[in-house]
C-alpha cells in the first residue's frame, strides 16, 4: 500500500552534543539529520549540550538547512553540563529538561557524546521514559563499543569511536613533523597526548615515527621508572641519528621522588560537573627527569587540542555515515535506549551498515587499551595494535634526510 506521507511526518527529533569536541561531530549531526529528515522528522538542534535544555531552552531548527559536515567540532556547541545532581551542582535539573522536551514537542532525542553525556541520556530513558538514542564520540577511543578486532586467529574486544580516526591521523602527522626538530638537535622529545584513562590515541604516534610510549593503564612506579630510563637510553644510543620522539598520555601515573607516591599531574584542581579534573604537564616532568638521569637533552611538547581540531577525515566521515544508517534502523523499530556501534574493526571500504549493530546504553562504560596492544616490559605498542591502527590510518610518509656526509679527517 502506498503511503500518503513519510512515516514520521509530524514528529520531531532533536540532536545534542556534549563533552569534549571531536573533528567528527558535525558530520555525525549532518548524517543523522539527513536520514531523520528522509523519514519525515522535523529535526532540531539543541545548543550547548544538556545546557540547551535548561531554562527557556536554546533550540535551533536544522530542517532543510545547509550543514557543513566536513568542518570539525560541533556547530551546536558543547558543554559538560550534567542534568542530574553532582558534587559540583547538587540541584537536579531534570525537571527543566523534561519541561523543555515537552515545550518544544521533541519526540526523540539523539545524544552525541561519551560515557557521561550518553549515561545521562540513558538515565532519562530509564527513569522518565524519554525516547533516546546515543551516538558515540571521543578522541580518547575509550567508550566501550564491544567492537571485535580479529587478528591471527584471535578475537580481541576493541573500540572504535567517531572522532578517534581523525585525531589519530592528526597525532601521527604531528609526530612525523616534530621528528625533524628532534633530529636537528639530537634530542629526546616527550610528546604529551590527550588520554585521561586510556592510551589508544597515544599509540597512534607510532605511525608517525614515535618510539616507545607510556599509557595510563600501567603506572610508572619507582622500580618501573628506573627500567624505563634504561630502555630509553638503550633505544636512543642505538638509533642511527641519535634522537627519539616518545609519546606519553596526559593521564600517565608517574612516581614522584619528593612525595614517594604514584599519581597523575593536574593542570588544575577544579573538576567538571561529572567529577573529572583537568590533567596536563606530565611531559615536562618526564623530559626534565630524563635529562637529569641520562645526561641527554630532552624537551616536552604538548599536542593539546590539536588532535581535536580541524576537518573530519575520510575514515570518520564513512564511519559516522554507517552508524547513522543504523540510527535509521533503530528509529524504524522504535528501539530506544540503544547506541549504534561498529561490530568489527574493518578497513575503509567495509564501513557499511551491515558491519554495525547496537548496544544497550546502560552497558557502555569505558574500555582501556587491551593488554594485547601494549608490551608492558618494553614500554611499546605491539604488532597487534599496529594491525588495529592499519585498518584506520594510512601510514604517513616519514621523510628522512638520507645522505650521510663523509667525515673530514685533518691531514
Amino acid at each position: 500500500m502506498k503511503l500518503e506521507q513519510k512515516l514520521f511526518t509530524g514528529k520531531t527529533l532533536a540532536i545534542l552534543s556534549g563533552g569534549g569536541d571531536t573533528p567528527a561531530i558535525n558530520h555525525s549531526i549532518e548524517s543523522i539529520r539527513n536520514r531523520a529528515s528522509l523519514l519525515g522528522y522535523k529535526v532540531f538542534g539543541i545548543r550547548n549540550g544538556w545546557k540547551g535544555l535548561l531554562g527557556d531552552g536554546d533550540i535551533v531548527d536544522l530542517t532543510n538547512q545547509p550543514y557543513d559536515g566536513w568542518y570539525g567540532g560541533t556547530a551546536l556547541r558543547s558543554s559538560r553540563t550534567n542534568p542530574f545532581p553532582s558534587k559540583k551542582n547538587p540541584e537536579s535539573r531534570v525537571p527543566q529538561v523534561l519541561a523543555n522536551l515537552n515545550r518544544y514537542k521533541i519526540d526523540v532525542l539523539v545524544t552525541i557524546g561519551g560515557d557521561d553525556t550518553n549515561g545521562a541520556a540513558k538515565r532519562l530513558f530509564e527513569t522518565e521514559g524519554i525516547p533516546v538514542i546515543g551516538f558515540p564520540k571521543t578522541i580518547d577511543n575509550d567508550l566501550r563499543t564491544r567492537t571485535l578486532h580479529k587478528y591471527k586467529g584471535e578475537k580481541i574486544e576493541s573500540v572504535l569511536c567517531p572522532g578517534f580516526p581523525s585525531a589519530a591521523k592528526a597525532i601521527a602527522e604531528f609526530t612525523a613533523k616534530i621528528r625533524t626538530t628532534a633530529e636537528s638537535h639530537s634530542r629526546i622529545i616527550v610528546l604529551e597526548v590527550m588520554g585521561r584513562d586510556a592510551g589508544w590515541l597515544t599509540g597512534s604516534a607510532v605511525f608517525g615515527g614515535g618510539c616507545l610510549g607510556l599509557v595510563p593503564e600501567y603506572e610508572i612506579t619507582k622500580e618501573r621508572k628506573e627500567v624505563f630510563f634504561e630502555r630509553v637510553k638503550e633505544t636512543y644510543l642505538s638509533s642511527p641519528k641519535k634522537y627519539l620522539v616518545i609519546p606519553v598520555a596526559e593521564g600517565v601515573r608517574w612516581y614522584d621522588e619528593k612525595t614517594g607516591k604514584v599519581d597523575v599531574v593536574y593542570a588544575s584542581p577544579e573538576v567538571d560537573e561529572y567529577g573529572h579534573p583537568r590533567f596536563g604537564g606530565i611531559s615536562g616532568i618526564i623530559a626534565s627527569e630524563l635529562s637529569a638521569a641520562l645526561g641527554i637533552e630532552a624537551r616536552a611538547q604538548i599536542s593539546g587540542y590539536y588532535p581535536r581540531s580541524g576537518h573530519c577525515r575520510k575514515y570518520d566521515r564513512r564511519l559516522t555515515s554507517a552508524l547513522a544508517d543504523k540510527v535509521v534502523d533503530l528509529l524504524l523499530r522504535e528501539d530506544y535506549g540503544q547506541m549504534p556501534v561498529l561490530k568489527n574493526i574493518v578497513p575503509f571500504m567495509e564501513l557499511e551498515e551491515f558491519n554495525t549493530t547496537s548496544i544497550d546504553m546502560g552497558a557502555i562504560g569505558n574500555k582501556c587499551l587491551p593488554e594485547e596492544y601494549y608490551n608492558i616490559q618494553n614500554f611499546s605498542f605491539t604488532e597487534t595494535y599496529l594491525n588495529f591502527l592499519s585498518n584506520i590510518l594510512e601510514k604517513p610518509e616519514n621523510e628522512d634526510f638520507r645522505y650521510d656526509f663523509p667525515v673530514v679527517i685533518p691531514e
